[in-house]
């Protein structure tokens, strides 16, 4: 892709917002198999959208802001091969976390929690700020020339 004549496609937009998306929801829910599944019962979709599951006051909660911080490094790391601009980070990361707030709220009510705003605003500062650093340094690497020419 030739990044000098972008053409505004809508449909690329929502495919990369429904990629990042999903990955995001896909990796949230492997950090919390691994760091809460083998502290609970039953893991259920309280701990991905319920604000009263990230709290600072257990070590289950503890483990739950460990797997949203530890997913929004992994997003920063998606944004690479997906988003592939680093000015385009902020905006699909807030974004993303836009999304989730409203689901958050469909889900279990208004975040009345300072911890989930806590959280949630590193993990967008985090992924933003990260997944920028990244695109900025794949975007500056040497582009490989495969073949060089013989008559000079």
């Amino acid at each position: 892709m030739f990044y000098g004549a972008v053409v505004w496609d809508p449909w690329l937009i929502v495919a990369q917002i429904v990629c990042i998306q999903c990955l995001y929801y896909l990796t949230l829910g492997v950090f919390l198999t691994i760091l809460v599944g083998t502290r609970v019962s039953r893991l259920s979709l309280v701990y991905f959208f319920d604000f009263a599951t990230i709290t600072a006051s257990t070590v289950t909660g503890w483990c739950v802001i460990a797997s949203m911080l530890l997913t929004s490094v992994a997003g920063a790391g998606y944004m690479v091969y997906i988003i592939e601009r680093a000015k385009k980070c902020l905006d699909f990361s807030a974004t993303l976390y836009i999304i989730n707030l409203f689901i958050c709220i469909i889900y279990g009510g208004w975040p009345s929690s300072i911890t989930w705003w806590v959280v949630n605003g590193t993990g967008l500062a985090v992924m933003a700020l990260l997944g920028e650093y990244l695109c900025i340094r794949r975007e500056l690497q040497e582009i490989p020339i495969s073949r060089y020419r013989a008559d000079v």
